[in-house]
């Protein structure tokens, strides 16, 4: 064999190792996705009793004008409670916190109403053939990211309470656009007048306290969230950041409004930065009965 058929021979033999890798990290994932998602669901707690389960539009006296159009605009009187919802993502992502790294990303998420809660898996391609998993939590209290290479090789990870937990709570709130039940004033949020086109949203779990500021178009529908500060890791170090989401293109399901496309940004002292860019795929909600 020449040195073409040993080059050959062996791209082929590598080929072949990182395929196999993938294939064992690939389930090797999938039993720890598992095994998050048992834990949210375990946390999980039932609603009070005698607490309605479906939304009644009288709650919303008293609440801020910009704040009850949205509702009246992506609910029906009598819309059940959602007690969890899952649903996929497709879109990009930015590796990058000063340069322009986009990758392509699939994700499903489950979202837990009571206790708050969720879980994000996601599959971000590196290369052709080289894949990041991703678990972004926040699960009885606690938030946690972990990425692994293929699997198997983590490159990140980070767990607890404190700052970490708190990100993790807001990213919760802030995608509460997707199960806006949870929003409602009955679920324990308090809303606050700030003016026609924006009011401030304050929810709390455990010890964490979170507000945010929801932004609002002419008919109702939320076109932005955002956050004072929120921690984002930057080399070794956690520092804490304005935080921005958007959300457009609302689409019917389940019998609500909610965005189909969506983009998160950090506002660094440079200038705005996006580093997530998604278009929901589907959509399961699950009901309080």
């Amino acid at each position: 064999m020449n040195w073409i058929g040993w080059t050959v021979f062996g791209i082929g033999g590598m080929v072949a190792v990182v395929a196999g890798l993938a294939a064992f990290g690939s389930s090797r994932w999938a039993g720890t996705t598992q095994v998050q998602m048992a834990l949210l669901e375990a946390a999980r707690v039932p609603a009070p009793a005698g607490m309605n389960k479906v939304y009644d539009a009288r709650e919303l006296d008293g609440l801020p004008t910009p704040v009850q159009r949205y509702f009246r605009a992506v609910l029906k009187d009598g819309q059940p409670f959602i007690s969890a919802a899952t649903f996929d993502f497709a879109g990009t992502f930015n590796m990058s916190a000063t340069g322009e790294q986009w990758k392509n990303f699939t994700s499903t998420q489950r979202a837990v109403t009571r206790r708050p809660g969720f879980l994000w898996n996601g599959r971000v391609v590196m290369l052709p053939g080289l894949v990041a998993h991703v678990h972004d939590s926040y699960i009885a209290g606690e938030g946690r990211l972990h990425a692994a290479m293929l699997g198997l090789f983590t490159v990140a990870e980070v767990q607890g309470g404190g700052e970490i937990a708190r990100g993790e709570l807001m990213r919760y709130f802030a995608e509460a656009i997707w199960y806006p039940t949870a929003l409602l004033p009955s679920q324990g949020v308090r809303w606050e007048a700030v003016d026609d086109s924006s009011a401030k949203a304050t929810l709390e779990d455990g010890p964490i306290t979170l507000t945010l500021l929801f932004r609002f178009d002419e008919t109702g529908l939320i076109t932005s969230v955002h956050a004072d500060a929120r921690g984002v890791g930057v080399g070794k170090d956690m520092v804490m950041l304005p935080w921005e989401g958007r959300v457009s293109s609302y689409q019917l399901h389940g019998g609500m409004m909610v965005p189909a496309r969506s983009e998160a940004a950090y506002l660094r002292p440079e200038g705005r930065r996006p580093y997530f860019i998604g278009n929901l795929t589907s959509m399961v909600y699950e009901f309080s009965s």
